[in-house]
């Protein structure tokens, strides 16, 4: 059996102000795909371990193809090996805990980078060491996705903080867009 421990899960999404991570059609639009956050983005995902998303979230780095990835889909019972990807797993998490998954995928150990949608970011919601929370301040979604469950009705911020993550210093990751990005993490 894998220790919990062993695992550092981490989260990353970028936001618009009112919380949203893609359009009323589901798509992340040019709005977000700023700069400063795709270099922070694609920096951590260089250091994670393991790549935990669903089927409309993906990475659009040079990296991509080389990470170990976890891909959630009811498609399948328990795991199965992506057909497109030798390096993702399809993971139904009905059928199967997360740690038999990663160990399946081949990561025991390491940082676990979880890079949505809203349903995936929910899944780990209580057991995130770090998330990293991006917000562009100048963009608004007021008809798009939410980033988690329970958004707009709380604010993100409300939302990670109701499941036990306190807010870091934030850090200006592109200035002329006006896009932070702030860690909260679980105390002790």
């Amino acid at each position: 059996m894998v220790l919990v421990s062993a695992l550092r899960i981490e989260g990353f999404v970028i936001v618009s102000a009112d919380g949203r991570l893609a359009n009323a059609r589901n798509v992340m639009p040019d709005d977000l795909k700023i700069e400063g956050d795709k270099r922070f983005f694609t920096a951590a995902l260089d250091r994670a371990d393991l790549v935990v998303h669903g089927r409309h979230s993906q990475e659009e780095q040079p990296n991509a193809p080389k990470r170990h990835r976890l891909i959630l889909t009811t498609k399948v019972a328990t795991t199965a090996p992506d057909p497109d990807n030798p390096k993702a797993l399809l993971w139904n998490p009905a059928g199967c805990p997360f740690e038999t998954a990663s160990r399946e995928a081949g990561v025991t150990s390491g940082m676990v980078a979880v890079i949505g949608g809203p349903g995936v970011f929910g899944m780990f919601m209580d057991r995130y060491d770090t998330f990293w929370l991006s917000v562009a301040s100048k963009v608004r979604l007021p008809d798009g996705e939410p980033c988690f469950p329970g958004v707009p009705a709380r604010t993100p911020q409300q939302v990670l903080a109701a499941h036990g993550l306190h807010a870091g210093a934030p850090q200006l990751i592109d200035p002329e867009n006006e896009v932070s990005v702030t860690p909260w993490r679980r105390a002790g």
